[in-house]
């Protein structure tokens, strides 16, 4: 007997689309320019982000009342756009940008307990063209054919985040370095941002290795002067800095939840097919550019050309509209809002299993 459900039936029927080869020649011939990363545009929107972030953060400690929501909001917005490079980071060319993983480490990556090594090796695999939306994709859960309360529950996760890179640096690191066994533990399962459960995660090697453990170290010292920071200044400091935290993370979450469709159920896609899993949320959303900072609104986009940089895939977006015919399928990966995905996302999983 054969049981007909039309969710996985789309689902199935997006992994089997061919790819566009119109669409795939005019993303790479109309952007080969805008390949180049410029530090004169990273640097700057960086410090700055991060310097606003922890200036409105020590306003929010100090203050009490309106003022102290209203640093808070500041603080988690220039934070939230700060931590946003680490995506940057898993793509760009070696020597494109020299320090620049250094200094967003120091100054954003350890301070956040997100240091790089969490997302450098893992984001790239989401990108492979055999593991994207199937079991071994890191960053992808079937989200939109799960149940309803997966909704819910994931954007809960989030706001749990603070709590749990406290305990993942300031108590497993040390511990692991003792016990073996929790080493190899740690290492497989609490060592990368990913949203797939099943996602276990090799030892690394060589100078990744190198850069993994000076980053985890620094980490680790952090989450431990933040534990400490109770005996010296009291409670206030560290709990406005997991609101804060906790608010950024959270705000990620949700755009993390319409940056695809989710309606893989497992299937290895064409870069067409993963195109059209994934959101471009391009103005005149006004609000994008903050709820997906650093290109993020363009993430469709980005499926296409992730090598291209954060500043230039509003120009390549540009081109490509302006260039391809109506009917191509670049055209239907472009959304109003967040929002609207939000809904769509959460009437797909009401429906009927």
């Amino acid at each position: 007997m054969t049981v007909h459900d039309p969710l996985i039936a789309a689902s199935r029927t997006k992994s089997a689309i061919p790819d566009d080869a119109a669409m795939l020649r005019a993303a790479a011939d109309l952007t080969r320019e805008l390949s180049t990363a410029k530090p004169s545009i990273y640097w700057p929107d960086m410090l700055a982000s991060a310097l606003v972030g922890y200036a409105a953060l020590a306003g929010a400690i100090l203050s009490d009342g309106a003022a102290m929501a209203a640093f808070g909001l500041v603080a988690m917005l220039a934070l939230y756009r700060a931590a946003s490079f680490i995506h940057e980071l898993t793509h760009i060319r070696k020597g494109a940008l020299p320090g620049f993983r250094l200094g967003w480490n120091l100054i954003v990556g350890i301070p956040l307990m997100i240091p790089s090594f969490l997302y450098e090796d893992v984001h790239t695999q989401h990108h492979a063209r055999t593991r994207y939306g199937t079991a071994n994709d890191p960053e992808y859960l079937p989200l939109a054919l799960m149940k309803p309360w997966s909704l819910p529950l994931f954007i809960l996760v989030a706001s749990l985040a603070p709590v749990g890179l406290i305990l993942r640096f300031a108590v497993l690191t040390p511990l692991s370095l003792v016990v073996p066994p929790l080493r190899r533990k740690v290492v497989a399962e609490f060592s990368a941002l990913s949203i797939n459960p099943a996602y276990r995660r090799r030892a690394p090697e060589g100078a990744f290795a190198r850069r993994w453990f000076w980053q985890e170290a620094g980490a680790s010292f952090f989450a431990l002067a933040l534990v400490a920071s109770v005996f010296a200044f009291g409670w206030k400091p560290l709990l406005t800095y997991m609101a804060v935290h906790s608010t950024m993370t959270v705000i990620n979450q949700l755009r993390t939840l319409v940056a695809h469709l989710w309606e893989n159920e497992g299937d290895a896609m064409t870069v067409t097919a993963q195109y059209l899993d994934s959101v471009n949320v391009p103005p005149p959303s006004p609000l994008a550019a903050i709820w997906a900072p650093v290109g993020l609104r363009y993430h469709a986009l980005h499926h296409l050309l992730p090598s291209v940089p954060y500043h230039a895939l509003g120009a390549a977006h540009k081109r490509l509209i302006a260039t391809l015919a109506s009917d191509s399928p670049y055209h239907r990966g472009n959304y109003p809002g967040m929002w609207p995905l939000v809904g769509k996302i959460a009437r797909s999983t009401m429906g009927k299993r």
